[in-house]
């Protein structure tokens, strides 16, 4: 079935000149913001109002005849352009993350084969750049060709971090999770609360190991203290800090998910290790100083120490790191691991997925105005201040870790079939 798909959304792709040719048309303004196009993108880029499926063909292929379903652009208007919501925070603007976009809203099972063919041509064309380098320029021909192979580099990495976003949206829309939008108080709350959005805490759980969700457990705990269980009561929080958090989960649950996948292998292979004697705040302690060199120049990330913030508000646990923590399996064989090791699996792979991350928190939050005082501080008289209670925190941690997990898992998925991770 999957090689079907490919091979529909293949041949459709392959019968123009690329997805700029097959690009959905900016949404109207009441459609969903995730498909409207950014301001850098040039009006030039030849448009259409949406994919559509037509009817099944039938296709002759060597001695028999294979059935396929096609994909087909069509000018005639569909749901699209609803008023629906945003089915996440970050508008894609590349022609592919665009072309993706289209196809998350009216053909969500046909992402993965549009991505294969995607990273196929992505790969066609830096396989042709490589080739097409000339030893022998020199002088201005060889300015101008480096500057055209860099801008041709940056146009594929963009393409690249918006096929990985697609694909995490994906996941979540096929764990029926609905992405938290853009925060901003609720019209609808009189006490304007940023949290109007449902609880799926339960749906979130299911998507980790059991092991794993008793360290997003520990985390959670490690944040909130003993407001974990008060999903009701409301705190008035500074923006940043909730942002700051939200990113340093992200990569919590990058490790998370990178760590136990090793810890399911080898409890397979029964070659589990005895746990060792490192404390849990050198876990959390490693995570949030890969946080810090990963992002270092982005404006949450800069501002940001540690997972813990405990300069929130006074309601949220001032305890340290080792507070709260109850033991498990995966905990122990964390520990179990040597300092460099945790360092090396606390770190982000690929610029792209560190880019994602930094991207889809400014998309959630907006971008802080962060001010550093002569003495080093940040200066948080312009910072904003929220009203949210425990449980939307809850939330939006348990949100960021599951985000940070599916980034591994695509990351993963992409660099097998387009080389780009370094490490």
């Amino acid at each position: 079935m999957e090689a079907m798909k490919a091979t529909m959304v293949r041949s459709h792709l392959l019968s123009t000149s690329g997805p700029s040719n097959i690009l959905p048309r900016s949404s109207p303004a009441n459609g969903p913001d995730f498909v409207r196009f950014g301001t850098n993108f040039h009006s030039s880029t030849k448009h259409y109002s949406s994919i559509s499926h037509s009817k099944l063909a039938h296709k002759r292929v060597g001695f028999g005849t294979r059935r396929c379903l096609v994909v087909r652009a069509s000018s005639a208007p569909d749901s699209v352009g609803s008023t629906e919501s945003p089915i996440a925070p970050l508008r894609l603007e590349s022609p592919i993350g665009q072309f993706l976009s289209q196809i998350l809203i009216s053909h969500p099972h046909l992402v993965p084969a549009a991505v294969e063919q995607q990273l196929d041509q992505l790969q066609t064309d830096r396989d042709a750049d490589i080739k097409k380098e000339d030893p022998s320029a020199s002088g201005t021909d060889l300015v101008l060709y480096r500057r055209i192979a860099e801008v041709k580099a940056n146009e594929r990495k963009k393409a690249l971090e918006e096929i990985l976003y697609a694909l995490v949206v994906q996941k979540f829309m096929d764990a029926n999770v609905s992405l938290i939008p853009a925060i901003s108080p609720s019209s609808s709350d009189p006490s304007g609360r940023v949290d109007v959005w449902p609880s799926q805490d339960e749906k979130l759980e299911q998507l980790h190991s059991p092991e794993a969700y008793e360290m997003i457990k520990n985390h959670l705990a490690l944040i909130l203290g003993n407001r974990v269980t008060d999903s009701n009561s409301v705190a008035q929080i500074s923006k940043l800090r909730v942002g700051q958090v939200y990113a340093a989960s992200v990569m919590y649950g990058y490790f998370l998910k990178r760590v136990d996948q090793r810890f399911q292998l080898e409890k397979t292979m029964k070659i589990l290790p005895n746990a060792s004697d490192v404390e849990e705040s050198d876990i959390q302690q490693v995570v949030g100083e890969s946080m810090r060199s990963n992002g270092e120049e982005g404006s949450f990330q800069a501002a940001s120490s540690h997972p813990e913030v405990s300069s929130w508000s006074n309601d949220i646990s001032p305890g340290g790191f080792g507070q709260g923590i109850k033991p498990s399996r995966l905990r122990n064989y964390v520990m179990s691991l040597d300092g460099e090791t945790l360092q090396r699996y606390a770190t982000i792979r690929s610029k792209e997925a560190v880019s994602i991350i930094e991207k889809h928190t400014e998309a959630l939050f907006g971008r802080p105005e962060i001010v550093i005082t002569p003495q080093g501080t940040v200066d948080s008289s312009k910072d904003e201040l929220i009203k949210i209670s425990f449980g939307g925190l809850k939330r939006l941690v348990l949100e960021a870790v599951t985000f940070g997990s599916f980034l591994w898992d695509v990351e993963s998925y992409v660099d097998s079939r387009y080389h780009f991770v370094l490490n």
